[in-house]
């Protein structure tokens, strides 16, 4: 089949990422040396898990447009059922005609046909206790991808904590690189047991003693130029009930060689900057700060972008007191030194889970009277998007320290104080007051002022409180909560010709109560540490509940907020989703007009070059829709019916002259694409 020819758009995006000129004709700044993806007459490239190295989920692919969009179709779907997938966490990589993802608990690397959906090839490691045990096992997030000598070679972080390398084109491990692991049916190249960086003692099979805390990882590690960056993750801090565990120091490898060339130590050790915010000598034995997110990079200044989230223990601290640095971070570092450049801590102390939980984007802006401003913006569970000039870590805006509640847990000392951007305004209800409860009908609003009565309302860092607190409340409220504002399975994407940033969240709080460490202990299966912290998570912080089922605060319930960041301004925000049925035929509201509310959950979104596309259910809480969206406006342009939600991110790509567009629907990967893409296959693809 004849490819088809560019259009005028994809020429000028082309252009862009060819030679970086687009930025004056559309009055903004273009992305430079942040985006290694082709883009050809007939290929736009994936090449990285956020798309490009600024992770934009951004694709200038310009086939699909608002005038044909209601004739997309499933092109065909992948199951990784049998490799035990189900999770749909991971965004697949298209680059050198190839389509690369990782499934299942063993995170299988796969390679597969991007016209027809066949698997090409597949490689998995043996399977070991240290991955037996891993939290994220089935949460790998995709791969990372560079090329040696003009050969592509695919990088995974294992949930074990192996670095494996393959041949692009065969899934071998790859030749020279790593060293033999002494674990029965491993391969003697290709892997690299980073255990053995992080100076704690373990065993090639079972790993490190839970005694002395656990370490795994989530998300792809990403290469800038020669060097492999990998971040990790920890046993979650809501099931941690003892103070030990180890730090989620950030290691690097040679690209060819998987040689260790070095460090970087998130919690800082004696003479190193920050080693003054661990006090009661904490640094010693608490861990975490794990760099669980995925992380970016600008290979133009050899700088990595790392998000980070707290240290030991969700919702108390009281046992390592201080600011607590490198925890609920953003650090920028030198890729080839590991040096630190920057960092900004977006929460002192943090004891409510607003690990930074999405990765730090990349826009050069354009903003009025300053001129090019290059830019990193880290949007957050807490409602924020923090911004920084990425060379210097400079707030792009102003942040202000403003005074935030004390708690009142015994032994908990929280920062006297918290950071606020000035700009952008937060994108969703922080903290909650009688002023955000349900107001539909007078009765719903006394049912809901009665509810609430029994719960610690609060301003945004509203602190955890204890079993016996004092004033006989059930829980106390984060608004925000850990799984409200913005999240890992909702990633934010952004325009890059325009400076937009588009944010997906959930208005949605978390009810918090801490009970004796002990107590807490015996409800974990196979805790880390050994000592008992005072307080950990409690079993008691139940949510509110209205006996008409109907949420007790005000809607949006879900939605899409788009900022200009070029201004710092919203541009518009809009309901995603449809307004459920439970809420829209609810008895309760019989003859109440109450608009568009969106579903509740944060949907998945991809940016291109004509729309912004996301996958959200109709009000029957089952019907999978497809929208799309006006970039600058958010008036809905068309929407299709789709076989499901997609359940984290999505990806748009240009393979053979056809614009894709994949969803991440659980176990499978769902590829949509216009009728002419399957031509030739004869049916097979689906």
């Amino acid at each position: 089949m004849k490819s088809r020819s560019p259009t005028a758009s994809l020429r000028k995006a082309r252009q862009l990422f060819l030679v970086g000129c687009l930025g004056a004709l559309l009055g903004s700044v273009a992305q430079t040396g942040l985006g290694q993806n082709l883009v050809t007459d007939d290929t736009v490239e994936w090449f990285t898990l956020g798309g490009d190295y600024a992770h934009t989920r951004y694709t200038p692919a310009d086939e699909i447009t608002a005038e044909n969009f209601s004739e997309l179709e499933v092109a065909w779907e992948w199951d990784g059922a049998s490799f035990g997938g189900y999770s749909g966490r991971s965004t697949p990589t298209y680059v050198d005609g190839k389509l690369f993802t990782v499934s299942g608990p063993h995170r299988t690397v796969v390679a597969i046909d991007p016209k027809s959906g066949e698997t090409l090839w597949s490689y998995r490691l043996p399977s070991t206790r240290r991955l037996e045990y891993s939290m994220r096992a089935s949460y790998g997030k995709g791969i990372a991808y560079s090329r040696i000598n003009g050969k592509g070679v695919v990088y995974i972080s294992t949930p074990g904590f192996f670095l494996l390398a393959l041949d692009a084109e065969t899934g071998a491990p790859l030749e020279g690189f790593g060293e033999q692991v002494p674990v029965e049916g491993f391969p003697g190249t290709g892997v690299v047991d980073m255990l053995a960086d992080l100076g704690h003692p373990y065993d090639p099979y079972e790993g490190i003693p839970l005694e002395t805390g656990y370490i795994t990882t989530s998300s792809p590690p990403i290469v800038i130029n020669d060097t492999i960056v990998v971040g990790n993750s920890a046993e979650q801090g809501y099931l941690q009930a003892r103070i030990e565990n180890v730090p989620g120091d950030i290691l690097a490898y040679d690209k060819v060689t998987g040689e260790f060339k070095w460090k970087f130590n998130v919690i800082p050790r004696p003479g190193e900057y920050g080693h003054e915010t661990w006090e009661n000598d904490a640094w010693q034995w608490t861990g975490d700060v794990s760099s669980w997110a995925p992380l970016t990079a600008d290979p133009e200044n050899n700088i990595v972008y790392i998000p980070t989230n707290p240290p030991t223990i969700d919702y108390y601290g009281g046992f390592r007191p201080g600011d607590g640095l490198f925890g609920t971070s953003v650090i920028a570092l030198n890729s080839e030194t590991g040096e630190r450049i920057w960092h900004y801590q977006t929460v002192h102390h943090d004891v409510w889970n607003y690990d930074n939980p999405s990765p730090p984007i990349q826009l050069n802006l354009n903003i009025p009277g300053r001129g090019v401003v290059p830019a990193v913006a880290e949007v957050t569970k807490q409602g924020f998007v923090y911004t920084f000039d990425r060379m210097t870590g400079e707030p792009v805006w102003p942040m202000v320290e403003r005074e935030v509640p004390q708690s009142k847990v015994p032994g908990e000392k929280l920062s006297a104080t918290q950071p606020f951007p000035t700009k952008p305004p937060p994108f969703e209800m922080q903290g909650i007051s009688e002023d955000d409860l349900i107001d539909f009908t007078p009765e719903l609003r006394r049912e809901a002022l009665e509810v609430m009565a029994s719960y610690k309302m609060g301003p945004l860092f509203n602190p955890p409180i204890h079993d016996t607190n004092e004033e006989g409340k059930i829980s106390a409220a984060m608004c925000p909560g850990d799984g409200g504002g913005a999240n890992i399975y909702a990633p934010p994407t952004a325009d890059p010709t325009t400076g937009f940033l588009y944010v997906a969240s959930a208005n949605n709080c978390s009810w918090q109560r801490v009970i004796p460490g002990e107590e807490a202990d015996a409800r974990i299966a196979e805790p880390t540490g050994t000592t008992f912290a005072r307080y950990a998570n409690g079993p008691g912080g139940r949510p509110p509940r209205l006996a008409s089922g109907l949420p007790y605060m005000k809607p949006l319930y879900s939605s899409i907020t788009a900022y200009n960041m070029n201004t710092g301004e919203i541009a518009f925000r809009i309901p995603s989703g449809e307004t459920p049925d439970r809420i829209r035929n609810n008895p309760a509201l019989e003859g109440v007009d109450i608009g568009d509310t969106g579903t509740g959950r944060a949907p998945s979104m991809v940016t291109t070059a004509n729309l912004l596309i996301y996958s959200d259910t109709d009000h029957d809480g089952q019907t999978a829709l497809l929208y799309a969206i006006d970039k600058q406006t958010g008036e809905e342009l068309g929407r299709i019916v789709v076989p499901a939600q997609s359940r984290y991110g999505m990806s748009s790509w240009m393979h053979d002259g056809h614009q894709y567009i994949i969803l991440q629907t659980g176990a499978k990967l769902t590829a949509m694409a216009l009728p002419a893409a399957s031509e030739g296959l004869g049916g097979a693809a689906h």
